[in-house]
């Protein structure tokens, strides 16, 4: 195992140190493991809390700031973090005006976001809650009941940011949470495998000429295992699954192309390229398009799909100023 490291059980205690020291617009409870925004925002707004195992950076640490998340709670890699983590975060994060927690699809973060979620509500927080489950590669997996929560997770975060700095009550943020989850769907793959630090070997094996379809951003089994392919097929067999899931004529749509943290971006703008004339050729006609980094699993080779159908309302969300360190334009 080669990695830029020192203990391997120091790993998330080292990056937080990291973080802190590169980004002052955060402020990082190191005790708690939880990032926040320095500068809290008004007296009177919906705060947003997400979190989940480390290894996925940018996500969801990366999306704390201006425009997106108030906070975000950092696990171990690959392991959800406890609900005593979350229940912090949410009381110091709220600004009288309730706690949308985001939480994706799988099933420690969905046990203890729940368990956090009952605790902070006994000390008088409003919290409402979204699961993002938008993988379409398998109904159930390693860690999850139902589909997966992927990429939408990164463009919801975005939107429903957006609106709460607009200073849309609870309901409205948590019904527009809900909308963007329904409209986005998701598809990855893999060429290589990943490797979690404390365990010293890759998550599974891949041999040289296979590539692992519909892979999980935890390294867990996809739809399949099939010879390696050019971009062109892969496109297809990660663009195909989500036209087929769901139908995006005939509205605008937020398309990204996400890299699992090993690929290059020459070949995820490659891969762009094929993705978009895929959906071009199916009347899917792309508004707003996102290519880099922003969910990813640690060291593996690779790249997802997500494809939101839009609307004015969420294009205009989309498109206002976010200041973090994974996502930032507009200002």
């Amino acid at each position: 195992m080669k990695k830029l490291i020192n203990d391997p059980q120091d790993v998330l205690k080292d990056a937080l140190l990291g973080v802190e020291a590169a980004h002052p617009q955060l402020r990082v409870d190191h005790v708690n493991r939880i990032i926040y925004r320095a500068n809290p925002k008004a007296d009177g707004k919906v705060a947003l809390l997400s979190g989940g195992g480390s290894g996925h950076e940018p996500l969801h640490g990366g999306f704390v700031g201006v425009g997106m998340l108030d906070a975000a709670c950092a696990g171990e890699v690959f392991t959800s973090p406890t609900p005593d983590q979350m229940q912090e975060a949410t009381k110091v994060i709220d600004r009288g005006a309730g706690v949308l927690h985001i939480v994706k699809n799988y099933t420690g973060d969905v046990m203890n976001f729940e368990m956090a979620g009952e605790l902070a509500g006994a000390e008088g927080v409003e919290v409402a809650t979204v699961v993002t489950d938008d993988d379409v590669a398998v109904q159930d997996s390693t860690w999850t009941a139902g589909r997966r929560g992927v990429g939408v997770t990164v463009l919801l975060e975005k939107i429903v940011g957006a609106a709460a700095e607009e200073g849309r009550d609870l309901a409205a943020v948590t019904a527009l949470a809900n909308k963007v989850n329904e409209s986005g769907r998701s598809m990855g793959m893999a060429l290589t495998s990943c490797t979690v630090p404390a365990a010293g070997k890759p998550t599974f094996e891949l041999p040289d000429d296979m590539m692992e379809i519909g892979v999980g951003i935890h390294g867990e089994p996809g739809r399949h295992r099939v010879p390696l392919a050019g971009a062109h097929e892969i496109a297809e067999q990660l663009v195909e699954p989500i036209l087929h899931d769901l139908d995006f004529t005939g509205a605008p749509s937020i398309v990204m192309l996400n890299g699992m943290g090993a690929s290059p971006l020459i070949e995820l703008y490659l891969m762009y390229g094929e993705v978009a004339r895929l959906l071009d050729k199916a009347g899917v006609k792309v508004a707003r398009s996102l290519v880099g980094n922003y969910i990813t699993s640690l060291d593996m080779a690779g790249c997802s799909v997500t494809v939101l159908k839009a609307d004015d309302e969420i294009l205009k969300l989309w498109d206002a100023p976010v200041n973090t360190s994974g996502l930032r334009w507009g200002l």
